[in-house]
């Protein structure tokens, strides 16, 4: 199991601040940029920032840094696993990437989206919380405990694996759809991001 591991003494700030530096995201982790390059496994992308994105991977990167999971593939797709177990609220864009790691990680590491999946369903996370600088204030080991991921995951129960039937299919249906659509969606997107300045950022897995 490969993590990453943030001092429980951290803010969350701090913590973040170690996150952008360590996986060259630039100083504000991209956030201002109205494109972004992304990578699905070995493809690289450049996708719209869209304000929904915005508002959802603020919160994101927290996660990865309270739950160690990285930014490359597996660790995307078990941190999409995870925040799709823990639930997205009303990030809809967090829902609709999430659900299509979930779908790409089930064909490459099945393994891993489950184990990320169970986990989640036994602990909380921060997308119904309000994004302020008290809440970037906060100790990294508070918001662990709270969000009960300082102690081991407990054994999974059927119920998760029900859940986690259902999430999967969700994924697998999202996957297909965007292949299927693909052929027309990507040369849309590839014509309009060449018109866009190139991120300073190294591309997000």
């Amino acid at each position: 199991m490969r993590r990453d591991l943030y001092d429980d003494a951290l803010t969350l700030r701090e913590a973040r601040e170690k996150y952008f530096v360590a996986n060259a995201f630039g100083l504000d982790g991209g956030y201002s940029l109205d494109w972004v390059d992304v990578k699905v496994g070995p493809i690289p992308l450049r996708i719209p920032n869209t304000a929904g994105r915005k508002r959802a991977v603020r919160f994101h990167d927290l996660h990865h840094a309270l739950t160690g999971y990285r930014t490359d593939f597996r660790g995307e797709c078990e941190i999409g696993a995870w925040e799709v177990a823990t639930g997205c609220a009303d990030h809809w864009a967090a829902w609709f990437l999430n659900l299509s790691t979930i779908g790409s990680g089930l064909l490459f590491a099945p393994g891993d989206v489950w184990r990320a999946f169970a986990r989640g369903r036994r602990s909380g996370n921060l997308y119904r919380a309000t994004f302020d600088d008290a809440l970037l204030d906060r100790r990294l080991g508070d918001v662990r405990r709270e969000l009960r991921l300082a102690e081991p995951a407990p054994a999974a129960r059927a119920g998760d694996g029900v859940a986690f039937a259902g999430w999967s299919l969700a994924g697998l249906a999202l996957l297909l759809i965007q292949v299927v659509a693909s052929p027309l969606v990507v040369p849309i997107i590839a014509l309009r991001s060449r018109l866009a300045p190139a991120p300073p950022a190294r591309p997000r897995s």
